[in-house]
C-alpha cells in the first residue's frame, strides 16, 4: 500500500462510524488521519467505556486507517467493507455486553477445568483476597476459546430493540436437541445440589447441637402436610370504587410489573375497563387475567413501604389486612375459573398460570407456587417451539418475558428444594432471546428502569446457577476438591464483580460494614440487588470455609498449607463477611416480602448456620465482627413482622426457619460469652 493511500482515505467516513465493518466487529479502533500539528481526537466516551479493557490489545493490532482496503483488512487478507452508520447503544446494551462477557469467561473457565491440561495444574498456596492467585495463573493465553450460542446469536436483542448482529439462531427444546440438556452453555441448576440450607444442617459441626437437628422437619413434609387452600362456596367480588381500582392497578405496575415486566399497557387498560364495567359472569381467560392483576395489586399494597422498619400503627395494620382479604377474594374467584386457563394454549393463558404462581408465592405456599411455575414454563416451551400464526409480535415478546420470569423463580425454589422436578426451561435459556421492546409502563423512564432491572436479575440468576453447578453439583462440583476450587472461585468472583460494575446508576450499591441499610443505595431495587450480590459472593467463597471446617488443613497432606496462610484465611473471611452483611442489610424490600419471604427465611437460616459453624473455630471466630451478636434479633424481628403483615395462615417452614435462626443465635451468644469468660480468667 503506497504512502498516498495511507494518508488520504479513498472515501469519506461518517462521523460516528470511522471503521469498516470487519474492524468494528473486531473492536479495532479507527485512528482518523490528522495533520501533524493537531492533537489526536479522543474516541467517543461510550466507546471508551465499553472498550476500556480491550485497549492494550487494540494498541498492538493493525488499525483501520480509513482506506479501502484498510490496513487491518490488508494484513489479514480479508475483504474490506464499509457499511452503514453504527447503531447507537444505550444503557441496556452496556449491561448486555457485560452479561455476555461474563458468560464467555465462564465457558472458558469450564473448558479449562474439563480439559486434559486441567489435571496438570499445580495448586498455588497463595491465593489473594481478591481472587487473583500468586504463582502460575489458572488460565493462560492458550486456553480454548469457547463461545456460547448466546454470543453468536442475534436472538439476544437489547431493550432498545437493536440486535447485536444479524445471525439467526433457532430455538432449541430439550426434545429436539438432547445435546443441550445439560451442557454448560445453559445455566442449569443441578438437581440434588449440595448448597441448600438443609445440606448445611447436615454438616458434622452441628452434631454438637443435637436439638437443632432433632427438632428439624423436612421442608417438603412441612409444606405437603399443610391444609388445602380454602375456597368459598360462591363467587364473591369485592366492591371497589374507581379510585381504588386505579390505586390497585398502579400498585401492580410499581411492584409485580416492575420486577417481572410481562404485562403491556394495552393489557392493563383492558383490565381497568373490565373491572370498571363490572366483571362478567362468563369464565374467560381475560377475566382470569383481570382478577389476578387485581389480586396481585392488592398484595403489592399489603407489602409496600416496609423498608424503613418502622412499627405499623394498629389502623395501618388493619388496612393492610383488609387489602389482603380483598386480594384473597379475587384469587378465590380465579381458582374457580382456572379450568379455562389450563385448557387454552396461548400467551394470555400462560400469563394467568404465571400470575397464579406469584400469588401462591405471596401466600408462602412454595409447592403450589412451583406447580404453577412449572405449568407456565411448559406452555412457554411449547409456544417458543411452535409459534402460533395467530399471535402477534407482542404476544411472542410476552412469552419470552414470562419465560425469563419463570426461569428466575424456578431457580430460586430449586436453590432451597433441590429435589423439585425441573420443567426443562433452563435447558434452552442460552438460545432464548433476552427481553426486547415492550411497552409496560406509561412513564418511559420507569419502563427503562424496569427493563434494566429485569435484565440485571436475569443475569444474576444465571450466574448463581453457574456457581451452584460448578461448585456444588452432586457429582461434578469442585467445592470439595482443593486442587480445583480455588481457580473456579477466583473466576466466578471476577464474573460477579463484572456484573456489579455494569449496573446502572439507579441500582448501584455500596458493600461493607460502613454501608449497612437503605442509605447506601439510591433505590429499594438497588438494595434488593445488593442482597443478590451478597448471596452469590457468600456461596462463591464457601468452599474455602468448608475446607477449613473439614479439619484437613494442617494434617500434613499435600498442599495442606492452603488454609493456614493469611491469603486463604482472607478468603474464608470473604465468605463470612458476605454472610453477615447479607443478614444485616436485609430490609423489607417489596420483592423480598411479596415473592421471596419463604426463600429468604431459608437463606437467612443457612447464613446463620454458616456463622455458627465458623464461631466454633478460633481462627475463624476472630474474623467475625461483633455485629454477629445482633444478627439473630434483626432477622427474627423482620421475618415475624412480615408474617404478621401478610396474615394467616403462616408458613410452617418459615416458622421453622425462625426457630433455627433463634437457636443458632443462642448458640453463637453462648460461644462468645464463653470466650469472654475465658479471656477474663486468663487476665
Amino acid at each position: 500500500m503506497d504512502n498516498e493511500s495511507i494518508t488520504e482515505p479513498s472515501r469519506k467516513r461518517l462521523r460516528t462510524s470511522h471503521a469498516c465493518d470487519t474492524c468494528r466487529a473486531r473492536k479495532i479502533r479507527y485512528v482518523r488521519p490528522r495533520p501533524s500539528n493537531q492533537a489526536q481526537v479522543a474516541p467517543d466516551s461510550r466507546v471508551r467505556a465499553i472498550c476500556r479493557k480491550q485497549e492494550k490489545i487494540n494498541d498492538v493490532s493493525p488499525r483501520c486507517n480509513g482506506n479501502t482496503p484498510c490496513a487491518s483488512c490488508s494484513a489479514s487478507q480479508q475483504e474490506c467493507t464499509y457499511g452503514s452508520e453504527a447503531n447507537s447503544r444505550g444503557k441496556s446494551d452496556l449491561i448486555l455486553e457485560g452479561v455476555l462477557r461474563v458468560e464467555k469467561f465462564l465457558h472458558e473457565m469450564k473448558a479449562t477445568i474439563v480439559s486434559p491440561a486441567a489435571s496438570s495444574f499445580h495448586f498455588s498456596p497463595n491465593p489473594s483476597h481478591d481472587g487473583v492467585f500468586k504463582g502460575a495463573p489458572p488460565f493462560t493465553d492458550s486456553r480454548p476459546a469457547v463461545v456460547s450460542p448466546a454470543l453468536r446469536s442475534a436472538s439476544r436483542g437489547s431493550f432498545s430493540g437493536s440486535p447485536l448482529n444479524e445471525i439467526h439462531h433457532p430455538q432449541r427444546t430439550p426434545i429436539s436437541e438432547p445435546l443441550y440438556q445439560n451442557n454448560y452453555e445453559n445455566a442449569v441448576l443441578d438437581s440434588m445440589h449440595t448448597s441448600t440450607t438443609e445440606s448445611i444442617l447436615q454438616w458434622p459441626h452441628f452434631e454438637a447441637f443435637p436439638s437443632m437437628k432433632d427438632d428439624y422437619v423436612s421442608i417438603f413434609h412441612l409444606e405437603q402436610s399443610r391444609p388445602v387452600v380454602k375456597t368459598r362456596s360462591t363467587v364473591m367480588y369485592p366492591y371497589v370504587t374507581a379510585e381504588e381500582i386505579d390505586g390497585i392497578i398502579e400498585s401492580f405496575e410499581l411492584t409485580i410489573n416492575f420486577w417481572y415486566p410481562t404485562m403491556s399497557c394495552g393489557q392493563l387498560a383492558q383490565v381497568r375497563n373490565l373491572i370498571s364495567d363490572g366483571i362478567p359472569e362468563e369464565d374467560s381467560i381475560l377475566v382470569c387475567l383481570a382478577l389476578l392483576t387485581m389480586a396481585l395489586g392488592c398484595a403489592g399494597q399489603v407489602t409496600a413501604g416496609l423498608t424503613t422498619g418502622t412499627t405499623l400503627s394498629e389502623e395501618e395494620r388493619k388496612r393492610r389486612l383488609a387489602r389482603r382479604a380483598m386480594g384473597d377474594m379475587y384469587f378465590d374467584s380465579v381458582l374457580k375459573k382456572l379450568h379455562v386457563v389450563h385448557t387454552n394454549v396461548g400467551s394470555t393463558a400462560t400469563h394467568c398460570l404465571f400470575f397464579t404462581a406469584m400469588y401462591f408465592a405471596f401466600l408462602r405456599r412454595p409447592l403450589q407456587a412451583w406447580e404453577y411455575i412449572n405449568a407456565a414454563s411448559a406452555k412457554c416451551l411449547l409456544l417458543l417451539s411452535y409459534s402460533p400464526e395467530s399471535e402477534s409480535e407482542e404476544d411472542q415478546e410476552r412469552i419470552r418475558r414470562i419465560f425469563w420470569s419463570c426461569y428466575i423463580l424456578e431457580s430460586d425454589y430449586l436453590a432451597e428444594l433441590n429435589g423439585l422436578p425441573q420443567s426443562g426451561i433452563a435447558r434452552i435459556e442460552s438460545s432464548t432471546a433476552l427481553p426486547g421492546q415492550y411497552n409496560t409502563h406509561r412513564d418511559s423512564k420507569v419502563e427503562e428502569k424496569s427493563s434494566l432491572y429485569f435484565l440485571a436479575c436475569i443475569s444474576m440468576r444465571r450466574l448463581l446457577n453457574r456457581v451452584h453447578q460448578l461448585l456444588y453439583a452432586r457429582d461434578t462440583g469442585t467445592a470439595l476438591d482443593h486442587t480445583r476450587f480455588p481457580y473456579v472461585v477466583a473466576e466466578l468472583n471476577h464474573q460477579l464483580d463484572e456484573w456489579r460494575d455494569v449496573l446502572p446508576a439507579a441500582f448501584k450499591f455500596e458493600v461493607g460494614f460502613n454501608h449497612i441499610g437503605n442509605q447506601s443505595t439510591p433505590t429499594e431495587h438497588g438494595g434488593f440487588l445488593r442482597q443478590r450480590y451478597l448471596t452469590c459472593r457468600s456461596v462463591i467463597y464457601r468452599p474455602y470455609l468448608m475446607w477449613m471446617l473439614s479439619g484437613r488443613a494442617g494434617r500434613g497432606e499435600a498442599n495442606s498449607e492452603l488454609l493456614i496462610n493469611q491469603d486463604s484465611l482472607n478468603n474464608c473471611k470473604a465468605c463470612l463477611d458476605a454472610c453477615l452483611l447479607h443478614i444485616l442489610n436485609l430490609r423489607g424490600f417489596g420483592q423480598t416480602v411479596l415473592v421471596d419471604t419463604w426463600i429468604c427465611s431459608l437463606s437467612m437460616a443457612g447464613a446463620m448456620l454458616v456463622l455458627l459453624a465458623a464461631c466454633r473455630i478460633p481462627q475463624l471466630k476472630d474474623m467475625i465482627p461483633s455485629d454477629v451478636l445482633g444478627a439473630g434479633d434483626h432477622l427474627k424481628q423482620l421475618l415475624q413482622s412480615w408474617q404478621s403483615v401478610m396474615g394467616d395462615p403462616t408458613s410452617p417452614s418459615v416458622d421453622q426457619s425462625i426457630r433455627m435462626i433463634s437457636d443458632a443465635d443462642r448458640f453463637i451468644q453462648e460461644v462468645y460469652h464463653a470466650g469472654d469468660s475465658f479471656s477474663m480468667r486468663r487476665r
